[in-house]
């Protein structure tokens, strides 16, 4: 991996721990650990110069060039000493700004991660749409990556990625892996897609559902009986639905809930709680599995009613973000304190925490 003027920076954030770096024209670097914002100490404060500078060393001058047209550019790259980065550049009051993700080459494991069983289930399945949503930093791709590492050490499977940047590197292993980076892959994520069913995967994973065509064709995709893995910015498994179909103009949406009730296999939505230890974050998911009652609420337009029905869907290895707060306080992974700011219904919560159940209906 080469070495750039901003080596120092990133080895001194990845020994401190952190996931992401802040590095503003004019301002000095700050660092994300463990949830909280801290200046590095030693005073440094970039000038343009050295930014722009920067990013041609890490990214070449088409990115720099894309920044100086449009204000913002994305991409990921690698540093000697620190590992794998992806990377925003943006422009905030006329000034350089970078933002960098901070993304481990190994994919850590389940148990490590703090993620429930169900997820290796889910990635066992072999036909429908997989979504894995939630807000920005959510930690979406590290869970995506541990269902194709599980499918990579498990299974043989034909893995095609479509990103936009490529984020983890993944190794053959029982599972062969294409990934493609818009850009430099391909030109857009609808013309990856398209031509994807044309090199026999079994898996296609879309790092974004973005538009009506990418939706389209993952649609088709699951249609054919390949699996389709994507992500969401969303807060639960109805909004997912929601915002898919909002995505389509009116008259297009009777046939899309169709296709999605018959298609969409699994919601896996997540949220970052901070842990008991007080040193890092970990995971906590709302899992929908598209059960029969779950297709019949989709297909008579009642997404209002799949929160109730996840909650009474344990047999099938559903639970809601508040079922999934009240398992992870009582392994002592989070603090009563914690899972009571990021319940949906903090009063509910309250009860369950001092043994106390309502029925569901």
């Amino acid at each position: 991996m080469p070495t750039s003027k901003l080596n120092s920076i990133l080895v001194t954030g990845v020994q401190e721990g952190a996931s992401d770096w802040h590095i503003r024209e004019g301002s000095p670097v700050a660092l994300r650990v463990h949830g909280g914002l801290y200046e590095i100490s030693d005073g440094f404060v970039p000038d343009y110069d050295f930014l722009s500078s920067a990013i041609v060393e890490i990214a070449g001058q088409k990115v720099l060039d894309l920044y100086l047209e449009t204000g913002d550019a994305d991409f990921a790259f690698d540093e000697d000493n620190a590992g794998r980065f992806r990377a925003n550049i943006h422009r905030q009051r006329g000034l350089l700004s970078m933002t960098f993700r901070h993304v481990k080459s190994d994919v850590p494991p389940l148990e490590a991660l703090g993620l429930p069983e169900i997820i290796l289930k889910i990635a066992e399945y072999e036909r429908g749409i997989i979504l894995v949503t939630g807000t920005t930093g959510s930690g979406k791709s590290t869970t995506m990556a541990c269902m194709l590492e599980h499918m990579n050490t498990n299974m043989n499977r034909h893995i095609i990625t479509v990103e936009d940047p490529i984020e983890y590197n993944f190794k053959d292993k029982n599972s062969i892996f294409e990934q493609r980076e818009v850009g430099i892959d391909t030109v857009s994520f609808g013309a990856a897609l398209k031509y994807a069913l044309r090199q026999d995967p079994d898996v296609i994973v879309v790092g974004e559902m973005r538009d009506v065509t990418s939706i389209e064709s993952a649609l088709h995709a699951a249609d054919t009986g390949h699996m389709v893995i994507s992500t969401l910015h969303t807060a639960n498994a109805g909004q997912s639905i929601t915002r898919l179909l909002d995505t389509f103009p009116a008259t297009a949406r009777e046939a899309l809930r169709k296709s999605l009730a018959e298609n969409v296999a699994a919601i896996v939505c997540q949220r970052l709680v901070p842990r008991a230890s007080g040193r890092g974050m970990v995971p906590c998911n709302e899992v929908m599995i598209n059960t029969a009652f779950i297709k019949k609420l989709i297909l008579d337009d009642k997404v209002d009613q799949i929160s109730g029905a996840i909650a009474k869907g344990s047999e099938y290895g559903m639970f809601t973000f508040d079922q999934r707060l009240l398992q992870l306080v009582n392994a002592g992974d989070i603090t009563e304190e914690a899972a009571m700011g990021f319940a949906n219904n903090p009063e509910s919560l309250q009860m369950n925490l001092k043994g106390i159940f309502l029925s569901a209906d």
